[in-house]
């Protein structure tokens, strides 16, 4: 079989890249081989590039894709994916200038897409984009995305809903190009939080903490932080421990920095005691659905933010399997 070759923006640590490639296991389900090929992948971030060098045989370009020329891009693709940066639409700094230059990399993802035409693109950013100015930065994105010739879906997507343990909610677009008069339609939820048909019931923490050690000292919080949290003003956020029947809160990427008094889930190891701890690195991992042989490069900070920057590969799993299904598989 000919594989479909891919050209990965904003590629991080490869999230996105190894669910379309598949051949991994998570919490016992096997997600097969997808005929997927990265032939180009392009990301910022020293770390993250020298993760996915780790982890993939191909190589990432490390470079700014607003100085990545169009010489050093492959002369076709079939499909192109990204989560172009996320920063200037998230909903947790509203006051944030939405317009600033991060805010405008989705343009960059549209000049690639115009030069290449690939049959598909798949882009993702945070549930953010859709509310942010009553919604107008959205349809400005949909509209450059339009212009460049292709029929867009998105869609809100709970990884919870395909059986990764987090409850994170991300918007994914899927443009197929107009002369292929392809439709395409997301895959439908196999996990539900009351679960219907065929669907199992939402995977909780639980599961991605069975098989671990117990963590060292250094990610327990301290009788201080616990007192304070305790002491806090009722109208703040604090103590997020998660239910460990239930799917996590999303894990972000300053996971190194949490404080009990954050936003941040964390775990509430003994309620007689208080004591509290956060999550380790490889736990963060499971919860976004990275299979235990994948590897971190760098500190432990590095990892965090790696980790909470991706896409789940579980996620992009399913949209690569559906895309292979509706528009490749017969072509």
């Amino acid at each position: 079989m000919e594989k479909i070759k891919v050209v990965s923006l904003f590629t991080g640590c490869g999230g996105s890249d190894l669910g379309l490639r598949g051949g991994f296991d998570f919490l016992g389900k096997k997600y097969r081989s997808l005929p997927y090929e990265t032939t180009f992948a392009l990301d910022i971030d020293k770390k993250a590039v020298q993760t996915y060098d780790f982890n993939f045989s191909h190589p990432a370009h490390l470079a700014d894709i607003r100085t990545v020329s169009n010489e050093i891009l492959p002369d076709t693709a079939d499909l192109v994916i990204g989560g172009f940066p996320c920063q200037s639409f998230s909903t947790v700094n509203p006051t944030k200038d939405p317009f600033d230059e991060r805010g405008q990399l989705y343009k960059e993802m549209a000049r690639i897409l115009r030069l290449l035409k690939p049959k598909v693109f798949i882009a993702e950013n945070v549930k953010g984009m859709l509310v942010l100015h009553k919604g107008k930065i959205f349809e400005r994105i949909l509209k450059e995305f339009s212009a460049v010739g292709y029929s867009l879906k998105y869609k809100l997507i709970n990884a919870a809903d395909y059986g990764v343990p987090q409850k994170r909610q991300r918007v994914f677009i899927v443009g197929v190009r107009n002369d292929l008069n392809e439709e395409f339609d997301f895959p439908k939820a196999t996990h539900a939080e009351i679960p219907m048909g065929k669907q199992k019931q939402w995977v909780g923490i639980k599961n991605i903490l069975e098989g671990l050690e117990l963590p060292n000292k250094k990610y327990y919080f301290s009788d201080r932080a616990v007192e304070g949290m305790k002491n806090a003003k009722n109208n703040m956020k604090r103590g997020l421990w998660q239910d460990l029947e239930k799917p996590c809160l999303t894990v972000t990427s300053h996971l190194a920095k949490v404080s009990i008094n954050s936003r941040d889930p964390v775990l509430l190891v003994d309620s007689a005691k208080n004591i509290y701890r956060r999550f380790t690195p490889r736990e963060a991992a499971r919860i976004q659905s990275f299979p235990d042989s994948f590897i971190f490069s760098g500190s432990e900070s590095d990892a965090y933010r790696q980790i909470g920057q991706a896409i789940a590969p579980v996620v992009m799993w399913h949209l690569g399997n559906e895309v292979w299904e509706k528009i490749f598989k017969n072509d």
